[in-house]
């Protein structure tokens, strides 16, 4: 609780911020209150910040798309596994890429897919053509998603797993008699039991979605460009912290907060419209 107070609530105090001409040489109280000036970036349409809005919602729906579902069936295969040896190997397998952070993840998909990584290394001794994967502005989108589902899916595939070991045994039995194959058990069985977490998974991802990965991206940005990879985070950090716009990027790190909470209250509420209890019941 005390971590939780310490780094979590209390710097909510320092949006006060977003309203201010903030100097750090001069601190908080101090600086000028300028009201919803600093917030002009967002009324008036900033091409930059209009930018950074795009890549971020773009990055949020492909994550939706093609991120979310996945630990969902790699926790279906595990639990399809028999063997239980086999089953602990392929967990561990998976998990292990969580652990490591995004600077050695970043490293290893350089290594591998960069001008001179493994792959046109292999491509080069060969006389073959190429591939400018990891500075291809087309590919980037592609390359951050398969790096998110490399590292985390694995990881996020726990909790699925733990649900799937507490639906009923004896509800698969019972269906077997009745002649459902395994897709109709899938059908009818796993996916409701599945169905509460899942719902409460989506919306608390919803929640910070329009947060898709300052670090990753911030490492990779440089051979892109801003243009393609300029989200709402790496905005914040380049126009609010390297740029000296503390008030601004403040200003648009306030209103990201505020929409994710209420993109969680909403999706709540639809949940609540569907029967689910959500992340908490009204």
């Amino acid at each position: 609780m005390a971590l939780l107070l310490l780094f979590h609530y209390v710097p909510i105090l320092g949006n006060v911020i977003a309203f201010k001409d903030y100097q750090p040489y001069i601190g908080i109280t101090e600086s000028a209150w300028v009201g919803f000036d600093n917030f002009a970036v967002i009324f008036n349409g900033d091409p930059e910040f209009l930018n950074a809005l795009k890549n971020t919602l773009i990055l949020t729906g492909i994550q939706a798309v093609f991120v979310f579902p996945v630990p969902i069936a790699l926790a279906l295969l595990l639990n399809s596994l028999l063997s239980e040896r086999l089953k602990r190997l392929v967990q561990s397998v998976l998990y292990l890429p969580h652990f490591l952070s995004w600077v050695i993840v970043v490293a290893v998909f350089q290594s591998m897919l960069g001008g001179a990584g493994m792959l046109n290394n292999y491509l080069r001794s060969n006389g073959l053509e190429t591939f400018d994967i990891i500075g291809n502005t087309e590919l980037f989108r592609v390359l951050l998603t398969s790096q998110v589902i490399w590292k985390d899916a694995g990881w996020a595939t726990i909790i699925f797993l733990a649900v799937l070991s507490q639906i009923d045994a004896q509800l698969y039995e019972a269906a077997s008699v009745d002649g459902a194959g395994r897709t109709r058990q899938l059908w009818h069985i796993t996916l409701p039991g599945m169905k509460g977490i899942i719902i409460l998974l989506f919306i608390l991802q919803l929640g910070s979605s329009l947060t898709v990965g300052f670090e990753q991206i911030v490492l990779q940005q440089g051979p892109v460009g801003t243009s393609t990879s300029e989200v709402l985070d790496t905005y914040v950090y380049n126009h609010g912290i390297l740029g000296g716009n503390w008030g601004v990027g403040a200003a648009v790190g306030l209103v990201k907060g505020v929409v994710g909470v209420v993109l969680v209250l909403g999706a709540n509420k639809v949940a609540h419209l569907f029967g689910e209890d959500g992340v908490y019941r009204s």
